[in-house]
């Protein structure tokens, strides 16, 4: 059987680890949208070496794992402003936002909570945001996306019930076709639909021994062309305090999916994830073993693999941690995460698990005094059934996935820098370098050899508050099948800027600058991006 496939297709944070920087994070809004989605990143921070009468207490993030080694996904990455309210201002728990723009760019923006009761806490919010023109052809690249959001608290004095309730809708164009050329709007439009219910109950008590916090849920999406996949997922969390010292964890993921495109099929993933934890002020150890079951009905797997999870952190003066570690996973791909990458994927998607049979990392993070953090790490990692992007050879408007079916190996050098003062100003410098080595694709197409993410927050004053970030990717490449033809995509140079300012107690003004440098880059081969491009806008509180 050949390896290769190829189709045409298209809370709470995790445990914080000692001396980890602050990964920071600031929401730009933009008028266009970067056709990548923001990607799940876990931010901790390097903590007091003093005794934490708190040290069992463990915190989870509920996603799935995605596979992140030279991840093509651009999104803003910032921080959030400390103090974000004029001089005097009583605290509003509710808004209103409007703002238009260039491209013919319109937001809408609400938010609403209140306190039913003492215990029973909700809050609903909704987002449109819409270009009623692209960077290509007018009308035929034009772009909207909408948000609605409901949750729910209920809180006791051990626990914590959540639920909640999402619906969002994503409609574009299928505008990288070779131009001039006339076209029928309606055979190049794809509209994405997506409904996601969710509840949970976690411990909120920080004296028990015993944490815990199960989730599940139910995810329906579906397209214009006939596409759809319910995901049923379900996670588990725990801790044991066995001494001060000792901690025994369990991670247990269920996913129950059947995806519909053409024929039906059923694809599932169980995992379970039991470690130790051994911590001192000098030394943490964690070690266990990942079980993961897969099957697939399409593509007739039903298999089981155990990965060692090995952890050490050691901490030999002050606040300066060296760490390395070995562990392995399988990264589900299911078509809503991959239409999450790259949206204009060919119908009739060939969906494959990637298999992280093992992962070696080492570096070194800690507190360099003065207000600067910073963290630098060396990873070597292998992998099956890799998976890259590439236009498809019948329609080079469209995007199939290639998979690795060899031993794929990746090998990722990391730095990053911060900086804070006081409240006042911080400063977030990452770089990454990906070196691929591939057992039987021809190249890791559409994902990047570099990339770089520089964000900045600034508080002028109580009133002015300036945000800014700018991207780089290169080392892109891509292959027209047709034409065979490689393509080194230029690189990606991305600066944007957003002002906040408070006319008073209750409104504020914002404008957005995206693209400053006004390139109409292309971070997927024949889909060039708005140049320059701005928003502008008021907000109420109420």
């Amino acid at each position: 059987m050949p390896s290769e496939v190829r189709a045409q297709q298209p809370g709470r944070p995790t445990p914080p680890r000692q001396g980890e920087i602050d990964n920071q994070e600031i929401t730009i809004e933009k008028n266009r949208k970067i056709e990548l989605p923001a990607a799940n990143r876990v931010f901790n921070k390097i903590p007091s070496l003093k005794a934490n009468p708190d040290q069992k207490k463990v915190t989870y993030e509920f996603t799935d794992r995605p596979l992140a080694v030279g991840d093509p996904r651009l999104s803003p990455v910032a921080l959030p402003v400390q103090s974000g309210k004029a001089e005097n201002t009583p605290l509003f728990n509710n808004y209103v936002k409007l703002g238009a723009g260039n491209y013919g760019s319109f937001l809408g923006e609400a938010f609403g909570s209140t306190a039913v009761s003492e215990n029973i806490m909700v809050d609903g919010s909704f987002r449109h945001l819409s270009s009623s023109i692209g960077p290509v052809d007018g009308k035929n690249s034009a772009t909207s996306e909408n948000r609605l959001k409901l949750n729910g608290a209920y809180l006791t004095n051990s626990a914590q019930i959540t639920a909640n309730l999402g619906y969002d809708r994503d409609a574009f164009y299928f505008y990288g076709y070779r131009r001039p050329r006339e076209v029928d709007r309606d055979t190049i439009r794809q509209t994405l639909n997506t409904v996601n219910f969710r509840i949970g109950i976690e411990n909120t008590e920080p004296e028990n021994l015993i944490d815990y916090s199960l989730k599940t849920g139910i995810t329906s999406f579906r397209d214009r062309y006939n596409a759809s996949e319910t995901d049923w997922a379900t996670n588990f969390n725990g801790s044991v305090g066995i001494t001060e010292k000792f901690i025994a964890l369990i991670a247990a993921d269920a996913f129950v999916t059947q995806r519909t495109d053409g024929p039906v099929d059923n694809r599932n993933l169980f995992r379970v994830k039991p470690t130790f934890k051994y911590s001192t002020s000098l030394l943490t150890v964690t070690a266990g073993v990942n079980a993961v079951n897969e099957t697939d009905r399409r593509l007739g797997i039903n298999r089981t693999r155990a990965f060692p999870v090995v952890e050490l952190d050691v901490v030999p003066v002050g606040s300066f941690h060296f760490f390395a570690g070995v562990d392995g996973d399988i990264a589900r791909n299911t078509l809503r995460s991959l239409l999450n990458e790259n949206r204009w994927l060919s119908p009739q998607v060939v969906l494959a698990n990637t298999e992280k049979t093992l992962d070696l990392y080492g570096g070194s993070k800690g507190d360099l005094g003065g207000g600067f953090t910073y963290e630098a790490k060396v990873s070597y990692g292998q992998y099956r059934n890799f998976y890259a992007f590439n236009n498809t050879w019948a329609d080079t408007s469209r995007f199939s996935v290639l998979y690795d079916g060899g031993n794929a190996r990746v090998l990722n050098i990391s730095g990053q820098l911060g900086y804070t003062y006081k409240d006042l100003f911080r400063s977030t410098l990452k770089v990454d370098v990906y070196d691929y080595a591939l057992s039987r694709l021809e190249e890791a197409w559409h994902r990047p050899r570099q990339t770089g993410v520089w964000s900045n927050s600034l508080i002028v004053n109580k009133k002015l508050f300036v945000t800014t970030d700018l991207y780089h990717y290169s080392g892109i490449r891509s292959k027209n099948f047709a034409s065979g033809r490689v393509v080194t995509l230029p690189a990606i140079w991305d600066l944007n800027m957003k002002i906040d300012y408070f006319l008073g107690k209750q409104v504020s003004a914002f404008v957005s600058l995206n693209n400053i440098l006004g390139k109409n880059y292309e971070r997927y081969l024949y889909y060039p991006q708005q140049g320059l491009n701005f928003l502008g806008g008021v907000s109420y509180s109420f």
